[in-house]
């Protein structure tokens, strides 16, 4: 490739400040670093170019974590991690272990899964090398997940060599808050600026029967001890499933209201490990609305207050209070997604729902001297294959084959 001064496109596009890259090079397996030149400015892309870079897109292929391909007649590049639709990514997911010590129907068989063997989990080193470099490419967030991100050891230590990367990003937690009662409090000391807990129903029994595990007294000691330090806010996620908990999104709501939690209801995902999720039995966005209308007055927020947060917010009751309804299945929010994911084994995937990964784990190891430039060009090959949608509903849809614990919620 060869680059010099911007060269501004005649005509209607004059002022849009593009910066174009003559390229005339074959991308070819990767055994250093792939150079990826930094804009002047914000590109803008027609629709013409967007089908373009989709097909250029389409070319790239990875196997772990070299990319191998085609030739592309020119490269629009970029600062940061940014799709051919636009869409910066500013998010990273971070699985830290594929294990867990509940078994939701939604995700795992009541004998659990085969974990990922050990040796192919990433070490503390590595996530945080992975983090750092993301960092460098403009993620602002980073959200520890699982599994169970508690089991993992050093847990404290990782979020603390996190909190101090540069430009410092705001570190979150996915947890289902076993274990959250006594670690809490070093973890917001450590960094940790907020957390996110799954629970499902307000009654014992009934989490017991979902989780196969009787634990619902350490969930809610975690949520309050949570409460108790400078973690906020506390999200609270709930999935609604039908003749199972569908009678409880009232009282979900009343409760974290008047304990001043943040409720979030998901719709239920096609991610289970026995693929036995059916869209005819989920419980959609619109029926949950629809259920929490008779009890209270809600409110939708705009888009610009949404911003590329996947729950649509509803002001409850007119406020200050909100609850956030997530329709992955049936209102996506892939035209805002800000997401790419690091799995427990060290796989990319630019959409939970991808049924392609790239690899860092190899290059991690490896004694190359160029290891940050390499994994930021299958961080880079990643997002720019990210397609358009997730494209539950289309007849091509494959569920992927991991399943959530082993993605990373």
């Amino acid at each position: 490739c060869s680059w010099g001064s911007p060269r501004r496109e005649k005509g209607a596009n004059r002022n849009r400040g593009l910066i174009y890259i003559a390229c005339d090079q074959r991308i070819g397996a990767i055994t250093g670093a792939l150079s990826l030149p930094l804009p002047l400015r914000k590109c803008e892309a027609s629709e013409d170019q967007h089908d373009r870079r989709e097909r250029e897109r389409d070319g790239f292929r990875s196997e772990n974590g070299a990319l191998h391909g085609t030739k592309v007649s020119s490269l629009l590049t970029m600062a940061h991690l940014q799709d051919t639709f636009g869409r910066v990514k500013r998010d990273l997911r971070i699985s830290l272990t594929d294990r867990c010590n509940l078994r939701c129907s939604y995700c795992m068989p009541p004998e659990g899964l085969p974990w990922i063997p050990q040796p192919e989990i990433l070490t503390d080193d590595e996530i945080v090398q992975v983090s750092k470099i993301a960092v460098a490419h403009g993620i602002t967030k980073l959200r520890l997940t699982g599994g169970e991100p508690l089991l993992r050891p050093n847990l404290i230590d990782i979020v603390g060599r996190m909190s101090k990367l540069a430009p410092r990003p705001d570190i979150a937690l996915t947890t289902n808050a076993i274990g959250l009662a006594h670690l809490a409090a070093p973890l917001a000391a450590a960094g940790l600026t907020r957390v996110n807990v799954s629970l499902d129903t307000l009654q014992p029994e009934r989490f017991k029967e979902l989780t196969h595990r009787d634990r619902f007294n350490d969930v809610i000691a975690g949520l309050f001890a949570a409460k108790a330090t400078t973690l906020a806010p506390i999200k609270v996620n709930s999935v609604l499933m039908r003749g199972v908990n569908d009678d409880e999104a009232p009282a979900l709501l009343r409760w974290a209201i008047e304990n001043d939690f943040r409720l979030r209801f998901i719709e239920q995902m096609p991610l289970d490990a026995q693929h036995g999720w059916q869209r005819e039995t989920m419980l959609t966005a619109d029926q949950i609305i629809e259920d929490l209308s008779h009890d209270f007055l809600l409110t939708p927020l705009t888009k610009g207050e949404r911003g590329s947060a996947p729950a649509e917010e509803f002001l409850v009751d007119s406020g200050p209070a909100t609850v956030g309804i997530i329709g992955s299945v049936t209102r996506p929010f892939c035209a805002d997604c800000d997401r790419i994911r690091l799995t427990a084994d060290g796989q990319i995937r630019n959409c939970l729902f991808a049924t392609e990964e790239d690899s860092v784990r190899e290059i991690l190891r490896s004694e190359s001297a160029d290891i940050d430039e390499r994994v930021a060009a299958v961080l880079f090959g990643s997002v720019l294959k990210k397609k358009k949608g997730h494209g539950i509903g289309e007849p091509d849809f494959v569920q992927p084959i991991r399943p959530m614990s082993a993605i990373g919620g």
